[in-house]
């Protein structure tokens, strides 16, 4: 099946540099195509995702075995084809208009098998688009404002780290000088318990020696 997204609608896309929100539904043994006028140089972004009808919950919900083919072709070129792309229910596609014309963007949905892709058609599917379609330098100008943002986010953390490390490196030093303190103290403490002991043992000799002098002296007399 293949549409056309209307004239006014590219024109709004073209003057808001995006379209978001489309969704659809593919039926498993068609793709669904619908084409888009691009200008040469014209970046198209595009997020999916593809849910599948489950009956058991008559509601549409994701599938993991769930695969999807997209392909793009200029129709103006002798559908030259310039993306291929396989993957699972949801993800991104990009290219860029390398000349100005029609191109046609098919999606297929079927389900994945353990030995490849595509081993037998999915269910009702609905799928999820949201196109950002603008100039290539529109759009990169966004990402590069988006890459600034966490540059700046990671040179704060970085300064954030440093800022830890010195106060690191002030702990350990305030550390170390309290250890150098302490082992003084400790040394003068040891030193002057040996000198009081020293003090203390010469008194202990000196009284000795004058009461055995004493005693001697008594009993001579």
């Amino acid at each position: 099946m293949q549409f056309r997204i209307p004239t006014l609608l590219l024109a709004a896309s073209y003057a808001i540099q995006q379209v978001s929100g489309l969704y659809f539904y593919i039926d498993g043994t068609s793709p669904k195509c619908f084409f888009e006028e691009l200008p040469k140089d014209t970046l198209v972004v595009g997020q999916f995702k593809a849910e599948e009808w489950q009956s058991q919950t008559n509601t549409y919900s994701e599938h993991n075995q769930l695969a999807l083919l997209i392909t793009v072709d200029e129709t103006f070129d002798n559908d030259h084809r310039i993306v291929n792309q396989k993957g699972s229910n949801k993800g991104r596609f990009t290219f860029t208009a390398s000349d100005a014309g029609e191109h046609r963007i098919c999606f297929w949905a079927s389900h994945q098998s353990n030995s490849g892709w595509f081993s037998s058609h999915a269910n009702g599917v609905r799928l999820h688009l949201d196109l950002a379609i603008g100039e290539t330098s529109a759009i990169e100008s966004r990402d590069k404002d988006k890459l600034a943002d966490i540059v700046q986010r990671v040179k704060d953390l970085s300064g954030r780290l440093q800022d830890i490390r010195r106060e690191q490196v002030f702990q350990r030093e305030r550390e170390a000088e309290f250890r150098d303190q302490s082992e003084s103290t400790n040394g003068r403490v040891v030193r002057w318990t040996i000198v009081q002991l020293i003090v203390l043992g010469g008194t202990c000799a000196w009284q000795l020696s004058h009461l055995r002098a004493f005693f001697i002296k008594q009993k001579l007399t």
